[in-house]
Order: C-alpha cells, then structure tokens, then sequence
C-alpha cells in the first residue's frame, strides 16, 4: 500500500503524538531538503524533487508562517547549498546557484538573516541544535572533507561544534538534514 521507508517513519511519529500531515494530492511533491524552516518562515526550493503544489500545501499547513519559493537549478535541491546554522544564521554555499538563492530569500522576506558563507556548497548543509544544557549546538562536515569550510564554522565561539564525517552517505546524495528527523519533544522518551 505505501512505500517501506515512509509507512515505518509514520509509525514512529504516530508513537510519539505527533501531528501529521498526509499530501493526498497525487499532483504535489515535497521532499524535506527542499523545505528550510527559519523559525520564522519557509523557504521552499522548486526543484526536480518538490513543485508548486507541495510548497501550497505547506502554505495551507502551516498558515502562521510565511511560505516563500526558491526556484533550485544545478542541485539537487534548496539545502544541498544551504541550512540554518544558528537562530537567525543560514549558512551559505558560493557557488552562484547558492548566491542566487540567498539573494532571492532576501528579497521575500521581510526579515534580515545573518548569514554564514562557506566555500564549499555542501559543507553549507550542517544542522543546528537548541539544546538547553548546552546551547548553541552545530553539527556540521569534518575538516577532512571540507578543511576551508571547517575553518568558518570554527569561527562560530558561541556554538558547540561537532565535526561528523559524511563522506560515504555524500556518495548517493545524503547529506547531514537528510539524514536526521528533529524532534522537539521532552525527554520522557
């Protein structure tokens, strides 16, 4: 009836309480990489993987938030250039696509984003943890992969980092978000 992978994932969410949401729309397609969630508002990537319609749904799910398109060419999709590396902080890729990318969320948002460029695209991909016994907590490419991009992120002093080798899941487009499942629930887990 679903697919393996998603009818286990909704198993476990179901376990937990939390609320979901099913895309019953055949037409529409989303897939996590391409939604970055600020704390304020959604950037929507449109790219092979996520159209039009999947960022409507997310519009109509999340009606407190604003839902702006980013339109992703030459990647795989939004957050193989960029994540949110801190509350108010997006890292950032340098390639052009990336930059084109950045200055197009700059322009839909009526918010002002710090931002942290690297130089490698994919070491943009890193992600952030609010944790309240340690802080500012920043997973994010080992400095075996990406040494230039390492050296940015080492200039984040308020930040707890932690350095995770990705280099085999990189090898069939895993990188650190697509890989984990955040979940903001208290620890009676």
């Amino acid at each position: 009836d679903g697919v393996p992978g998603v009818e286990a994932m909704k198993r476990v969410l179901e376990s937990l309480n939390l609320n979901m949401v099913e895309m019953v729309d055949e037409n529409a397609t989303l897939d996590g990489g391409d939604v970055l969630f600020t704390g304020r508002e959604f950037f929507v990537g449109l790219s092979k993987r996520t159209n039009q319609r999947g960022a409507e749904i997310l519009a109509d799910t999340f009606k407190d938030y604003a839902v702006s398109t980013v339109p992703v060419h030459d990647s795989l999709h939004l957050k193989s250039f960029c994540s949110m590396a801190g509350p108010n902080l997006i890292a950032i890729g340098s390639s052009e696509a990336a930059q084109k990318a950045l200055k197009t969320m700059q322009q839909m948002s009526d918010h002002r984003y710090d931002k942290l460029t690297v130089p490698d695209d994919a070491a943009a991909n890193c992600i952030y943890l609010n944790i309240p016994s340690k802080g500012h907590v920043l997973l994010h490419r080992a400095p075996e992969e990406y040494p230039e991009s390492a050296k940015v992120f080492e200039k984040l002093k308020d930040h707890m980092l932690i350095p995770i080798a990705n280099t085999e899941l990189e090898k069939v487009d895993g990188a650190l978000t697509c890989c984990s499942v955040l979940i903001n629930k208290t620890s009676e887990l």
